[in-house]
């Protein structure tokens, strides 16, 4: 649950709104509502940031990814804005979830037992998410061959992989945008906005793809 889900409980709260009403809203279990409610001061004392915060340090606990106080509430801070922030680019709520996980680990190393312990998921809902991400460049997987378990890894070139895959993903639509007009006839209107939108892809994917490359050695 991000921290807007739980800004979103607060006000239906606050507008005297039934847990079934409130968890209709977020589409999620009336049931899952009213735990959240009851473990973080009732409907009377309901504090979306305070709940946020409390079931992150849950989370921690025995996950070896996180650094103690002070700390720890800059790291709060850190990741309800990157979750919101990445849902808000379009990435669906759990694959952030398991993102921003990994980037704010240690190491940027964790397993799919780690994550789902930290998190507080199902391994089925681990194992949806990483493998979403590890196709979108955005995370690798790892073996490791003593213990037979995967190492889910964010490292320095995880966003030049995701742009190299966005973009080529792009271009591969322009050629196909193209191909199309040219079918349709480049005298015909539908012919001519393919073909347009399709020079437009490849140029911006082209560029894209050099950018990529020109600047994947910058240094922080």
């Amino acid at each position: 649950m991000t921290l807007q889900d739980r800004r979103r409980i607060a006000t239906g709260l606050a507008e005297g709104r039934s847990y079934a009403e409130i968890a209709r809203r977020l589409d999620r279990p009336t049931s899952t509502i009213s735990r959240e409610v009851g473990r973080n001061g009732g409907p009377g004392d309901y504090r979306p940031e305070r709940a946020h915060q409390a079931t992150v340090r849950r989370a921690r606990r025995g996950t070896p990814a996180r650094s103690a106080e002070p700390q720890d509430s800059k790291v709060f801070e850190v990741e309800a804005g990157a979750v919101e922030m990445a849902i808000g680019m379009g990435l669906p709520k759990m694959m952030a979830r398991v993102l921003i996980g990994l980037w704010l680990s240690e190491d940027g190393r964790l397993t799919a037992a780690e994550l789902s312990r930290g998190l507080t998921v199902s391994p089925a809902s681990i194992s949806t998410a990483v493998a979403y991400l590890t196709r979108q460049g955005l995370i690798r997987r790892e073996r490791d061959p003593r213990r037979r378990r995967d190492i889910y890894v964010v490292d320095d070139d995880a966003w030049y992989h995701s742009a190299v895959i966005s973009a080529r993903q792009t271009l591969a639509a322009a050629e196909t945008a193209k191909a199309a007009g040219q079918t349709l006839g480049l005298d015909t209107p539908m012919g001519r906005r393919l073909a347009g939108g399709g020079a437009f892809l490849e140029r911006i994917s082209l560029d894209a793809l050099a950018s990529a490359e020109r600047w994947r050695d910058l240094p922080p």
